[in-house]
């Protein structure tokens, strides 16, 4: 078990996956759908014409926010549209940084609530909401990629278990692939 422990595992974030397989649907619908709900918060945050870094507790869909946010979060959500054009390993590595950066900045904005550096004007729900906005792009982003029961057809799974997607391959009769 040490060295199975020690021995680094043989696939990487940026392994290939080909453009057509059933995977790249997730990572697309997740960016996709994260995206358009940033862009369109974005957009409202603007016609609003709420002030750049005004922290006066303006509203958009029940989350405070200000210029710089509504221009972050259309930002983002552009760079989550890319990663749906895109698809495959890239929009699912994309998913899951934007998961962990969403992550850290619920964290990072609830030490500033009550602070005189909170430019952004968050509030607790705009922490919740980057938390969970976090979460599921993590979850997009890792589905079909990370657990303990993938299935043997799975290109992540060949790619950590080499020597035995090598046997079931040679195992299989000749023409026919998962």
């Amino acid at each position: 078990m040490l060295r199975r422990l020690l021995r680094p595992v043989n696939a990487r974030l940026d392994e290939h996956l080909p453009a057509d397989h059933k995977l790249s649907v997730v990572y697309r619908v997740g960016a996709g759908l994260t995206g358009l709900l940033l862009v369109a918060f974005g957009i409202l945050g603007l016609i609003d014409r709420i002030g750049f870094f005004d922290t006066g507790g303006d509203t958009v869909l029940t989350l405070n926010t200000n210029g710089a946010l509504s221009v972050l979060s259309i930002v983002v959500g552009l760079l989550l549209f890319y990663g749906t054009v895109v698809g495959g390993t890239f929009a699912s590595t994309l998913n899951i940084v934007l998961g962990l950066l969403f992550i850290a900045s619920g964290f990072v904005n609830l030490a500033l609530l009550d602070t005189g550096l909170n430019f952004l004007a968050f509030k607790i729900q705009n922490v919740l909401f980057s938390f969970v906005v976090g979460v599921m792009l993590m979850w997009f982003g890792m589905y079909g990629r990370v657990g303990s029961a993938l299935p043997h057809d799975n290109p992540y799974w060949r790619a950590r278990h080499p020597d035995q997607a090598a046997r079931e391959q040679r195992a299989r009769p000749s023409g026919r692939t998962f």
